[in-house]
């Protein structure tokens, strides 16, 4: 009898351990596929810092005499964060007091903030809803492009990117991604556009068509409006080899009851561009690196009709610039253009230096 119990006892005990053993390899397991989900949603927060200089020198009378016609030191600090689910940046700018608004005090600039959550639908393509504060460049040496958002009078080395405060909803499905976006310029969301945009790749060839029109600027005020068609387009023609440009239709309505008085009397928007007025700006380049010496050479060439109605009397149609990018180690770049101004012959250079640090 007490060997029978013996062997019970036995088999109990072996069976209780079989079951902790299971339930043990259980959690385990568990534990483990909690550990690795988490390691794929785990995200990497980046700390990033940089400091500029600026320059900038006309060869040509431009009446001005000044030892340089533009010059500034300033400095970013921030941090970027980036997973499979959330995206998100902060960056802030800082000018010394010389070169800040107010003589003697330090200038600081919320220069880039924004959130971008994202979804993966696996065959339904990546959804992302993204909202905040940033900029938006398609400029390739930085003199010209960029028509979808900035004015057509905005000129100048590194002068095409424009901030937005906007929401934007995009869908990634191969290589099409499709935007929308809905900006405000004021904080009671009475000024403000929409714009759509879808990019696609047809390698070698990548191509970006958008369209925008100031339709939040007529919810308060009477407003005329502006309608942009844009197409950009880049061709690699070998490894870091591109040819590339971009061209609008802008084209701005008429509306009577838009003048100068409804205007002064604060009832309608003043127009960014003269009424019944349509603008085909384009623009196209060329760039290349230059063996071990130079990461990139750059020739671009813009043409606006009837620039002169923006820009004043006496400037040309056409422009140009050249440029070279040279990146020396991990914390040096330096960029350095020379370009037509007003005329074709108004010749100016400027560099910019960014130092960056981690």
């Amino acid at each position: 009898m007490k060997t029978q119990l013996t062997k019970m006892n036995a088999l109990v005990m072996a069976g209780m351990l079989t079951v902790g053993q299971s339930i043990f390899a259980g959690n385990a397991f568990a534990a483990d596929a909690v550990v690795s989900t988490a390691a794929a949603n785990a995200g990497s927060f980046e700390l990033k810092g940089n400091i500029q200089t600026q320059a900038s020198k006309a060869f040509y009378d431009n009446e001005k005499d000044d030892v340089l016609d533009g010059f500034w030191f300033r400095a970013n600090v921030g941090g970027k964060y980036k997973s499979e689910d959330f995206d998100g940046e902060i960056n802030i700018r800082m000018y010394a007091p010389k070169f800040g608004k107010v003589e003697g005090q330090d200038r600081f600039q919320a220069d880039t903030y924004y959130g971008n959550y994202k979804w993966n639908a696996g065959d339904a393509g990546k959804f992302n809803v993204k909202l905040g504060h940033w900029k938006i460049d398609y400029s390739r040496g930085g003199n010209f492009g960029t028509y979808l958002e900035l004015s057509l009078a905005n000129r100048g080395f590194l002068n095409r990117d424009m901030a937005h405060d906007a929401f934007e909803a995009g869908w990634a499905m191969g290589d099409n991604y499709l935007t929308a976006r809905i900006s405000t310029g004021d904080n009671k969301f009475n000024t403000g556009y929409i714009a759509v945009e879808d990019q696609f790749k047809l390698a070698p060839l990548e191509l970006n068509l958008g369209y925008r029109v100031n339709a939040l600027d007529n919810m308060e005020k009477t407003a005329v409006m502006t309608n942009r068609i844009d197409l950009r387009a880049n061709y690699e023609v070998m490894p870091k080899v591109n040819v590339y440009g971009e061209v609008a239709a802008i084209i701005t309505g008429e509306d009577d009851k838009v003048n100068d008085a409804s205007i002064a009397a604060g009832t309608a928007m003043k127009p960014e561009y003269a009424q019944g007025t349509t603008y085909v700006p384009f623009y196209i380049g060329v760039e290349a690196p230059v063996g071990k010496i130079l990461d990139k050479v750059y020739a671009e060439f813009e043409y606006v009709n009837d620039r002169e109605e923006i820009s004043g009397k006496g400037a040309d149609n056409g422009a140009w610039a050249v440029g070279l990018v040279k990146k020396a180690g991990d914390h040096a770049k330096l960029q350095l253009s020379l370009y037509s101004e007003k005329e074709l012959s108004d010749v100016a250079v400027s560099a910019r230096l960014t130092t960056t640090f981690k």
